[in-house]
């Protein structure tokens, strides 16, 4: 299988070097491969009725961290806000 590694780098906005194209197509060959060859999953396998999946109660935690702890990091801060490049004209 035959695996356009410069039109999937473009799409993504990555920038592979020239010598490395090659690795990358076997590579990327080999994993799509192994995923065909997986075996498929028989759903009575799966699922048991004896014991159905619980889902944990989901709990919002408030005020876990300060602002200025959450903007350390950041690349630019801007009266306590990010700044991020503009996205739309």
């Amino acid at each position: 299988m035959k695996i356009d590694i410069p039109h999937i780098a473009k799409l993504s906005r990555l920038w592979i070097e020239p010598e490395k194209m090659e690795k990358f197509e076997t590579d990327m060959a080999a994993i799509v491969d192994m995923v065909e060859h997986l075996p498929d999953v028989d759903e009575a396998l799966t699922l048991d009725a004896k014991h159905p999946m619980q889902l944990r109660e989901d709990v919002a935690v408030e005020h876990k961290f300060r602002r200025e702890e959450m903007l350390a990091n950041a690349p630019e801060v801007q009266s306590g806000c990010l700044v991020v490049p503009k996205t739309v004209e």
